[in-house]
């Protein structure tokens, strides 16, 4: 189950307070996690690696024949924050429907090399891995989906 890393986190006032990007890139968010990682970060991982890996996210997206749906980047002094953000309204705007998009990033990451060369899916590591640990294996602490309006749904990556 992709989820079950996941605990519900009483993630107060104080952790809302130190996420200066909440009001500016999102709206404070309605939900927090946080999830326990199943891989660590790579030794190599750092700012330069996060934000390409985004850029390369934002090519394959602008060459789709379609407009895209949501904008995805990095942000804060050393690129740590994974935004993704709906471009179109009545998108992401539930839990549900920012689950079902972080489970289709997921599919997605396991055709990146950096999954590919973790385990082989008949071993069972690969395909228990989701796109959750993929951001902790580069160094990502936290990820933030929204609809750019009223809903944002934020993990903690532990």
């Amino acid at each position: 189950m992709i989820w079950a890393g996941l605990m519900w986190a009483g993630l107060g006032a104080a952790t809302a307070a130190g996420d200066r990007h909440a009001g500016y890139y999102y709206p404070e968010p309605t939900t927090r996690e946080v999830y326990g990682a199943r891989t660590d970060t790579l030794p190599e991982a750092d700012r330069r690696m996060r934000i390409g890996f985004v850029t390369g996210i934002a090519n394959h997206i602008a060459n789709q024949p379609y407009p895209p749906q949501a904008a995805m980047f990095a942000k804060g002094s050393e690129a740590r924050k994974l935004i993704i953000v709906a471009l179109v309204d009545g998108r992401i705007d539930t839990i549900y429907r920012a689950r079902a998009v972080l489970a289709n990033m997921t599919a997605a990451a396991r055709m990146l090399p950096a999954f590919q060369n973790i385990g082989a899916p008949s071993d069972g590591v690969q395909t228990n891995l989701t796109f959750f640990d993929l951001a902790k294996m580069l160094g990502f602490e936290k990820i933030t989906i929204t609809n750019g309006r009223d809903f944002a749904y934020q993990v903690i990556l532990e």
